[in-house]
């Protein structure tokens, strides 16, 4: 094939919508304001809702097990990292490594829903930034515990992050490497 670029654009952390299985979800219901303080920031930060219905997306901590195995099957060569800054006011900050299944570890996603249902996220945490990062102009103007999980999503995922995004607007990204120069 003549396509040697594929870039993945991915969340800071992970969303879904509809039922279903979540490892990582962070379980808030914005109707009754009840759930989890980070799961309700994610949400209402990243004004996760669904553009035609108003729904609430499920939010929660970034899942490498799924990512991989996407990147992976879409031969993805880079990343476009998006809504960095929605965990801008976070003191720490979760990355789901592997899952645990039948008390066994694992870093492939199960083949069924149930597996999924069953899988316990295991993470390691990060130290949060507690600043903001819209408009950031430049990688090193970012601050430090920011690199520190754009890093470590590279090195977990053996991906580069390319592009990266501190904000809803055009000039709140930031392009690392243009996908189109050799």
């Amino acid at each position: 094939t003549d396509i040697d670029y594929v870039l993945g654009i991915v969340k800071a952390y992970t969303t879904r919508v509809g039922g279903g299985p979540f490892p990582t979800e962070l379980i808030y219901d914005v109707s009754t304001d009840e759930g989890d303080e980070i799961g309700k920031t994610l949400g209402t930060v990243g004004c996760e809702f669904g553009a035609t219905t108003g729904r609430q997306r499920r939010c929660g901590w970034l899942d490498m097990v799924t990512l991989n195995r996407s990147f992976n099957l879409n031969a993805v060569t880079g990343i476009c990292l998006t809504k960095l800054d929605v965990l801008d006011s976070l003191d720490s900050i979760k990355i789901c490594i592997a899952y645990e299944l039948n008390g066994v570890e694992v870093t492939t996603p199960p083949y069924d829903a149930q597996g999924y249902a069953d899988a316990k996220p295991v993470y390691i945490e990060m130290p949060g930034w507690n600043t903001s990062t819209i408009g950031t102009s430049s990688f090193d103007s970012l601050p430090i515990e920011a690199q520190n999980y754009i890093r470590k999503v590279e090195e977990l995922s053996g991906l580069p992050i390319d592009i990266l995004s501190t904000g809803p607007d055009r000039d709140e990204t930031l392009i690392l490497k243009h996908p189109f120069d050799e």
